[in-house]
């Protein structure tokens, strides 16, 4: 069995009001309670820390897997990009795509246990909610650059996921923006007693300067639950949907819907689950050799709210060996199920 995680662990795993600032604990329970090989890190570090060990390193160590950074450069002003993995790693490369992608690309090729090659892309799309459609434009410019990388693997027939926070929603998927508007009113309450630490949105981050005269009606959405519906009726028929859109016409298997064709697997905000905006995606290949997706809503007992603001989501493979005597097995069962008679 492969097992792949996708985690973005908020701000590099820093929480400046807690009282050590680290997440370490927490971010390492979540991901122990999946038994992953393979976890894509985002934002798995913050610009802003730079005293060694960082909370990605220390994730690493306990959980004794392989760390790949998305980035070498110390003095960058971005989360960068991650992977932890207990497999043996073949290559690694970082696609860099100035003016086309948000961070770049991480790809990773690891060995699994049967002796295949799996290529695993670590990706973050630009969140850019203000912008409204503006930002899905920008979000499809970046998913058409990654395509474009990703060609080769499927014209070859390669064995590849792409997976991480896409900062989009799938054409068909639930959305509840009355309750992102909700947390997000509230983390914005908080900001003016102390310090909530980084990497939470704030509301001009989703509200466009063009309609932010309507800020003092937003604030006072959780007193009114009709406006909440209304809110959330209008944004079903408003959100673009382009992105998520390209990859599946591209022929990728969103594997958590793939298994779950009506469950929401809303994965953000983690304290007021919203949308679905962190995926793995599967060549179609690969896809076959799925047996399970989900969202994990709770580590071991700790609740996924108290890791991060994003939910981990977690996709297990059984190995191509196993996909072949399956299907074997099943032929075998077709065959004899026949009445002799026909046979």
């Amino acid at each position: 069995m492969t097992r792949v995680l996708s985690y973005n662990i908020l701000a590099g795993g820093y929480s400046l009001s807690l009282p050590n600032g680290r997440r370490t604990a927490q971010l390492v329970q979540i991901i122990r309670s999946a038994q992953p090989e393979i976890v894509g890190v985002i934002e798995a570090t913050n610009p802003k820390i730079a005293q060694r060990p960082l909370v990605v390193e220390e994730m690493a160590r306990q959980l004794d897997m392989q760390l790949i950074m998305g980035d070498a450069s110390t003095n960058t002003q971005e989360y960068q990009l991650a992977l932890l993995t207990k497999l043996p790693v073949v290559a690694t490369h970082l696609h860099e795509r100035p003016g086309l992608l948000n961070k770049p690309l991480l790809e990773v090729c690891v060995e699994e246990a049967d002796g295949q090659q799996l290529t695993v892309f670590v990706t973050h799309l630009k969140a850019a909610f203000s912008h409204f459609r503006g930002g899905d434009n920008v979000r499809k410019r970046e998913m058409r650059a990654i395509l474009q990388i990703m060609a080769p693997l499927r014209a070859q027939g390669r064995p590849h996921l792409l997976l991480g926070d896409f900062n989009s929603l799938a054409p068909g998927d639930a959305f509840v923006p009355s309750e992102l508007l909700r947390y997000v009113v509230g983390l914005d309450e908080q900001r003016r007693t102390k310090v909530i630490g980084d990497g939470h949105p704030h509301l001009d981050s989703l509200v466009p300067p063009s309609l932010r005269f309507l800020t003092p009606l937003i604030r006072a959405l959780p007193r009114y639950p009709l406006f909440s519906n209304v809110v959330d009726a209008m944004a079903a028929l408003y959100v673009a949907r382009g992105t998520i859109r390209l990859i599946r016409d591209a022929g990728y298997v969103d594997c958590y819907r793939q298994l779950h064709s009506h469950a929401r697997g809303l994965t953000c905000p983690a304290d007021a689950p919203a949308g679905r905006i962190d995926y793995i995606f599967a060549d179609p290949e690969l896809a076959q050799r799925l047996i399970n997706c989900y969202v994990i809503n709770e580590g071991d007992g700790l609740s996924g709210r108290d890791a991060s603001d994003h939910l981990a989501i977690t996709a297990e493979y059984i190995p191509v060996l196993a996909r072949q005597h399956d299907a074997t097995q099943d032929v075998a069962s077709a065959w004899a199920a026949i009445p002799s008679s026909k046979v």
